[in-house]
């Protein structure tokens, strides 16, 4: 469909709207089930592989359950439980997918972009079931391989989900700026656009605890004096806003804000002000999944100012200080710090601004969709001659939409680490699953780094099937004369490359988030036999002569500019 619009200032705009995945003229079949055209498979199909899957996970929850309360408070009886809550998660998820196969319009569809919100619901349930096979690392015996007999079928049912959806791609253009190296962007709205103008000036007034729903304070000047007493409070399912304010003070917990606990902001005093902190690990008996010290699963989660922190120390291996799976997520102004494995991006679509991530060995990891802007990324003194490894995204199969985008950061050693950097080695990242992918983009590397840029996780494990990519790095550390040769590592070398790795593009930002740049522009496409048009609108300021002196006048305008990609090409 074309839409022409009128005449406005120094322009004439032609709007091509495509709509590349919705409900065919919003008519229903006989069946009950939406005509969505983002579908490989006719819905009726689509969905009764979903249910079927549903069968299999119940199935496979019945089976786990018989070893509940066998093992105590062992590894695999954490294991146990964690597998519980880990297939609770997937049979809502695939709910979900049900639902919105149902009916398109619907209130469980997140974005409106129903091909992003069913390729990030399925590949969530696939990440999940698939966590629950690795919280059995490090144990034997007969439950380990009763479980993984279990969710075979259950893994494979879900992959074959992501292959009945077309992939969603809607490139949009890089923002235009020099690199940035500092927090703080004049042309970012501190917030979501899906959250409501109310809601924003709750946020930013003064006496915050005045406005808030609850207010939780150490010494007993609020509602509660535990985090996760407010998060118990707050309503389930929640279509509005319910505001914590967690006050100044170290709050000593383990917090979980379960599935079922929508839309919640929790918003500190500010950075090392309010404090959330634990000591769980993998060498003292609890698995990476369960150790973390404040897990959100709620969709619409919000943080602000806050600290989340895991003190177990690198000697306890895996300790992770926060592990998020809350779909449409946003981290703003936190701090992150522990050592191995400290921020665990789990599943589903993910924004971080303005953070402080510390960290050793894989401590930004997980198989999240997920876009890290302006963070100071800080690798920390592990122990001895072991190697430090920001990332290590965990996408296991292909047709996951899922991966990290790391853009606008900068990526330094953290003080403990300054006198050591000729014995300790750092890297970008390394592959923990096949289908690993990670892409860092106009950010600021310290000689922090290694040439190489990045680590093999196990000799040439996946080396091959990684996507790992650099665009317009700057600084000691970015320098890509000495970079690993992989074939599944690419040099981006040009915006028409890189921009289906921008906010708005790989998780949909540009539906959930606002623009994050005072210049944002506009976009189209038209697709074409085995090719993409990319049109991008910009904003120009031109010379031109009145035509009877040589005096030049200023006039603004506008340019297009055209890329060509494949359209098998996918982010």
């Amino acid at each position: 469909m074309i839409k022409f619009q009128g005449l406005v200032p120094s322009t004439f705009v032609l709007l091509l709207t495509l709509s590349l995945c919705s409900a065919e003229n919003d008519v229903f079949s006989s069946t009950g089930y939406a005509q969505i055209e983002c579908l490989r498979v006719p819905p009726l199909e689509f969905a009764g592989a979903a249910k079927t899957a549903v069968d299999l996970v119940r199935k496979a929850g019945a089976l786990v359950s018989k070893f509940d309360k066998k093992f105590g408070n062992s590894r695999v009886g954490h294991a146990i439980l964690d597998c519980l809550d880990l297939l609770d998660s997937v049979s809502e998820e695939l709910s979900w997918i049900i639902s919105a196969s149902q009916n398109p319009n619907g209130k469980d569809n997140s974005t409106g972009d129903v091909a992003s919100d069913l390729r990030t619901w399925i590949s969530a349930a696939l990440s999940n079931q698939d966590t629950c096979l690795d919280g059995f690392e490090g144990t034997n015996g007969i439950v380990k391989k009763v479980v993984a007999g279990g969710l075979s079928q259950v893994g494979k049912t879900i992959q074959n989900l992501l292959t009945m959806v077309h992939f969603s791609s809607k490139p949009k253009p890089m923002p235009n700026r020099a690199h940035k190296t500092t927090t703080g962007h004049s042309g970012f709205s501190k917030f979501p656009t899906w959250v409501r103008p109310g809601d924003r000036k709750l946020l930013q007034i003064d006496g915050l605890s005045t406005a808030a729903d609850a207010v939780v304070a150490a010494d007993g000047t609020g509602n509660f004096t535990t985090i996760s007493e407010a998060v118990l409070a707050a309503p389930d399912y929640s279509t509005k806003r319910y505001v914590i304010h967690v006050k100044r003070g170290i709050y000593v917990e383990n917090v979980e804000i379960k599935k079922k606990k929508w839309n919640i902001m929790m918003v500190g005093d500010g950075i090392d002000a309010t404090v959330i902190t634990g000591n769980r690990s993998f060498i003292d008996g609890w698995t990476t999944f369960r150790s973390a010290t404040f897990a959100v699963s709620g969709r619409g989660f919000l943080a602000r100012d806050i600290t989340f922190q895991n003190t177990a120390g690198p000697e306890k291996h895996q300790a992770v200080a926060i592990r998020s799976d809350s779909d449409l997520g946003v981290f703003y102004r936190c701090a992150m710090r522990g050592y191995q494995d400290t921020l665990y991006a789990h599943t589903m679509r993910q924004f971080f601004r303005e953070c402080i991530i510390t960290g050793t060995v894989d401590f930004m990891f997980g198989d999240a969709t997920a876009v890290f802007q302006d963070c100071q990324i800080k690798a920390k003194q592990g122990l001895p001659n072991q190697k430090n490894s920001i990332t290590a995204q965990g996408r296991k199969d292909p047709n996951q939409p899922t991966g990290f985008m790391i853009q606008f950061s900068n990526i330094t050693a953290d003080t403990d680490l300054l006198p050591n950097l000729n014995t300790t080695a750092t890297y970008l990242g390394r592959p923990w699953k096949l289908y690993s992918r990670t892409v860092f983009m106009q950010n600021y590397m310290s000689d922090v780094l290694k040439p190489e840029g990045w680590l093999e996780w196990n000799g040439n494990f996946a080396l091959d099937t990684l996507y790992y990519a650099e665009y317009m790095n700057n600084g000691p550390g970015a320098s890509l004369d000495r970079r690993v040769k992989w074939p599944g590592y690419h040099l981006l070398n040009n915006s028409a490359e890189a921009i289906n790795f921008t906010v708005a593009q790989f998780i949909k930002g540009n539906l959930w988030l606002p623009a994050t740049d005072g210049n944002s522009l506009f976009y189209t496409t038209i697709e074409a036999q085995n090719y993409r048009l990319i049109f991008q609108i910009k904003p120009r300021t031109t010379s031109l002569s009145n035509g009877t002196t040589f005096q030049m006048e200023q006039t603004k305008n506008h340019a297009i500019e055209v890329y060509m990609q494949p359209k098998d090409f996918q982010a």
